[in-house]
This record gives structure tokens, sequence and C-alpha cells, in this order.
């Protein structure tokens, strides 16, 4: 039988007419994705108890008054904080195997899922208000404050579970049964569950898990940047790494060969996708687990940072019908994430585009994408062939990395395709000599390359802390700028003083710098008489194009990253 919709569900409770429906309805289609339930609450028509009660009637489940609970320690405890924060749930009731959680978002049915991923228990769920549900978050969690370090410290002080890590931490055979028991224990879940809940708050990219032979480290790489957490006690590390292999499905009895996996969470409502990789040490197995939270990029060229200039350039190179566009940059620097935000734009009913990729990193509606196999024969070159077969007017290759892939791009550029890739270069003119390097000839070059978009991120200053700071002498000759023309310009330098928002870094976030050439007549003409790369940044200069450390020296002016930044992240050009 089908479910009640929450509007009907209201109307036949009588908490509102059929004519109010219709006005929430249409509310709702100005408010695309807005709750039903959520629009009559905020318009004033129900109170939130009324939507409690209408939620509970719609999914057949009960309905508490969380202000008349008593809860006991005990309970609250099978449920760290930021995992409470970050459902939005109340433990209500435990009774060793089954978990009864209350929450005002019913609705999201992978709630249940998640929660028994993480905890290893049957969950039921019950349903209360959004205000009891706050207050109860307030009263019982913000006073604990559970942190990994407390976690660690009842960790070091659990003898039983020192006893049976050390057993299991041999080069031996292992037991199975017991290594599957020991990354299954409670401890160890909760740790795991904390570190990882923390980072994808925190929106990090990557979380490193090393042994070393006294000590075993857990990082967490946010805004490009690693950072340490408190370490867990060392005989430990055979457990978590078990424990990360079970959840990424990989094989806990294969300790001698890297292994690769993933693991597909759904946190605080959006999905988040771990890639896992494992790889042997000296000490014990290494794990690196890549972070895409796809709620955090936002697929947007309006989004990622380039001035107005700029993106009406990039705006008009990829509407071209056919060239090729290339993005280059080191590892990390969010060429993936320019690159899909174009084919985001790109991406209409009229157009085929298929996408070749090593992974396939975001999902986009109406874009087909490949991934990349190479143990088993599929990669760019021979999916670009097979791709080729299919009639597409936009292609993308994920990485130019030989010079077969470059040479059929070259054609597929040639034949009337629009082609977008990724090159590993310094800068912008520079990948105009690694195309050579690959061996491609210069007039093929000349014929299809329309730009290049060099990038980098740099880490934004936190706006709560940030402050106006002088000029130093070593930064300005770092920058190759001049001190009395800055004192003359009256330009202003700044750093975040760090505050607790920003984890007392002094940055919150990252944005990029871009370098766009735009490739003409002259500059073709000068790849054809192989001049120098100085001498091709200056003409695409004098066409224009604003170079990474001129982007970076506009941001430290106004305020928006640290000279420090910009000296890391980007070369003096000659």
């Amino acid at each position: 039988m089908a479910m009640r919709r929450i509007g009907q569900v209201l109307v036949d409770l009588g908490f509102i007419t059929d004519e109010q429906l219709e006005m929430l309805l249409e509310e709702q289609r100005q408010q695309p994705g807005e709750l039903l339930g959520k629009i009559a609450e905020e318009m004033g028509l129900i109170t939130d108890e009324q939507l409690a009660q209408a939620l509970g009637e719609q999914l057949g489940l009960r309905v508490v008054a969380l202000s008349e609970l008593r809860i006991p320690d005990e309970v609250l405890q099978t449920v760290t904080e930021t995992m409470a924060q970050m459902y939005r749930i109340v433990p209500i009731k435990f009774d060793g195997q089954r978990l009864t959680v209350a929450t005002c978002d019913p609705q999201n049915l992978r709630i249940q899922d998640e929660l028994r991923t993480f905890l290893g228990y049957d969950i039921e769920v019950v349903v209360a208000t959004e205000r009891d549900i706050l207050t109860m978050l307030g009263k019982h969690y913000d006073s604990q404050r559970e942190s990994v370090e407390s976690i660690i410290i009842d960790l070091e002080n659990d003898e039983e579970l020192k006893k049976k890590a050390e057993a299991l931490a041999g080069d031996g055979p292992i037991d199975l049964t017991s290594a599957e028991a020991l990354a299954d224990s409670a401890p160890v879940r909760k740790l795991l569950n904390m570190v990882l809940l923390l980072a994808i708050k925190d929106h990090a990219s990557d979380i490193h898990f090393e042994p070393f032979e006294d000590e075993f480290r857990i990082r967490i790489k946010a805004d490009g940047v690693l950072y340490e957490m408190v370490p867990p006690p060392r005989h430990l590390a055979f457990a978590i790494t078990t424990r990360i292999k079970v959840m990424a499905n990989l094989d806990i009895a294969e300790r001698r060969l890297p292994q690769d996996g993933r693991i597909e969470l759904t946190v605080g409502g959006h999905p988040v996708d771990l890639r896992v990789a494992v790889l042997p040490t000296m000490f014990g197995e290494s794990v690196v687990m890549r972070v895409l939270d796809r709620s955090v990029v936002s697929l947007d060229l309006n989004k990622v940072g380039m001035d107005e200039p700029t993106l009406k350039r990039f705006r008009e190179v990829i509407n071209l019908p056919n060239g090729i566009v290339l993005v280059t940059g080191p590892t990390g620097s969010g060429k993936t994430t320019t690159l899909y935000s174009a084919l985001n734009e790109l991406n209409d009913i009229r157009d085929k585009i298929i996408t070749t990729e090593d992974p396939v990193e975001y999902d986009i509606d109406g874009i087909i994408q490949i991934p990349i196999d190479p143990d088993i024969g599929v990669t760019f070159a021979s999916c670009l062939r097979a791709i080729l077969r299919h009639d597409p007017d936009i292609i993308l290759v994920g990485e130019i990395r030989d010079t077969e892939t470059a040479e059929i791009a070259v054609q597929a550029s040639l034949t009337g395709h629009l082609v977008f890739s990724t090159l590993h270069t310094n800068d912008a003119p520079s990948s105009i000599t690694r195309l050579k390097d690959m061996g491609i000839p210069t007039f093929l070059i000349t014929a299809t390359v329309e730009a290049i978009l060099a990038q980098r991120l740099v880490r934004r200053i936190c706006t709560q802390c940030r402050e106006e700071i002088p000029a130093q002498p070593e930064v300005l000759f770092d920058l190759g700028l001049d001190p009395a023309q800055i004192q003359l310009d009256g330009r202003k330098f700044f750093k975040g003083r760090g505050c607790d928002v920003c984890n007392n870094t002094g940055y919150k976030g990252r944005i990029g710098l871009f370098e766009l050439m735009v490739m003409n007549d002259d500059l073709r003409d000068m790849v054809m008489r192989n001049r120098s790369v100085d001498e091709l940044r200056e003409a695409a200069r004098n066409y224009g194009m604003v170079t990474l450390r001129e982007a970076g020296i506009r941001y430290i002016h106004e305020g928006i990253t640290t000279a420090e930044e910009v000296i890391r992240e980007t070369i003096l050009e000659a």
C-alpha cells in the first residue's frame, strides 16, 4: 500500500485544510528541496508537536516527548557527541542488542542503516520534535564534550583489549575469527567512528593511518595541510586497520600486498565516498582514506574562484565546437572540480558527453562516465578509441599520461569533438613543451589546443580572526614586490590570528588561483617557431593572461589569503 504524503496526513489529522495544502504545495514549488512539513511549520500553520505527530502517523513510528524521559548515562554513552550532533539523534533505550534513537528527521531512512554500520546494533527509530532534540543534545552532550583524547585514554586503560590486540599483532598466520571480533569490538568502532566523523565534519580530503616502530599515527589532511591527531595506543594498529578493511570489504588475512577498496556512507543526510588504499610497510599496514564528500564540492563555475575576466574567457573557450582544452596543475590542485564544473555547465540534452576517469569521482546525471581499470586493459587510450565510436560531442579524458592517449585526443579534436583533459605541469605555457616531449608534432598542437588553464589551491584566511599585519621585507622580496611601491599604493597584508572556528590555524577553506592562456594566431606562430616558454608566457601576458603569481598577489591584498600561501604554491616568473 502506497504511503500517504505528509500533506494529506496533515489534512486527515485536521491540522490544515485542503486550501492550505494547495497553498503549501505552491510554496514548495518555489522552494525546491524544502520539506512540506517544515514549510507548514515556518508559516505558522502547524506546531512542531503536530509535525512530529503527522510524521509518526505517516511512517508508522512511535512519537515520544523527550522532555518527559530520564535517559540513563549508559544509554547516552552508546552514541558519541559528534555522531549525535551530526545525525541530530538522541539515544533513549538500549537492551544490549537493540538501540532506540529519537530523531526529528524520520524521513531520512538512511539514518538507520548508517547507525547500524557505525554502531553494530539493531536500530529502532522513534519521532520527537526538533525543539526537543536540540534541547536534549544541548543538555546531555555539550556538557560531556567527548573527544578523541578521552576515547584514547579509555583504550589505553583497557588491559583486556591490549592482551587480545598483542596476541594478534604478530607476523604469523592470524585467527580470522579473533581478528574480526577485535575489529568489531565497541572501543575500536567508537574510535574509528569518531575519527571519520570529525574528518568529514572538518571537510578533510584524506585520513592517514601510519604505523611506526613505537607509535601509530593518525593524520588528517584539511585545506591541503596534514594535522596530527592524538595517537592511539600502538597495539591497536592491527585492530584499527582490520576494522577499516572489514568496512571496505578487503581481505583481512592478506597483509603482504597492497589493496584498494571503498566505503560508501551517508553522513548527516549526504553521501560520502571513502576510497581506501592499504599499503604493507615494515611495521604493519599503512592506510590512506580519500574522502569524497559530494556535498562539500559545488560543481559550479561561478564558485571555483575565477575572477570575472578569466571566467568570461574560459566560458567562451568551453563553448567552442571542437579543439582541446587542458587544465594543468599538481595532484590536489582542484583540476577535476574545475573540469566537472565545466561539464556540468555544458550538460545539455542536445549534446552527448562521455568521460573516462581514474576513478570516477562525482556522478553527474546525463553524462556517461567510464572508470579506468588498467588491470583488465581498460586504459585511457583504449577507452578513448571506443568512445569515438559512440558519437560523442564532448569528451573528458581524465589525464593525458602517454603519447598514445595524447595522439588519440588530438585526432578526436580534429574530427569535430571538444576534448577536455588534464596534465601535470607547473604553468600554462610549459604545457606546450610537455606535449612536444610526448611526441606530438608542433603543427598538430597549434591546430588543436584552444586553451590551457593552470591552477593551484591556496588556503583562505579565516574571516572570524583575520587581522591586518605590516608587510615583511623578506616576504616582499620572495614575492618580487617593490617595498616603496607597496607603501606608495597603500596595499595591505593580512593573516588569521587563530580561533575556534578555524581550529587555531588561521585558515578556513580554500580558493583557486587561475592562469588562463587562450591560444591565438600570434601564440600559435610562436609555438611553430619553437620559441621558449618564457617568451610564450610574456606574449600571453600581453594578450591578457594573468599569471598564477599575479592572481595570488591580488588575493593577498584583498585579504583572501596570505603571502606565505602564495609563495608556497606559485613560482616567480622570469
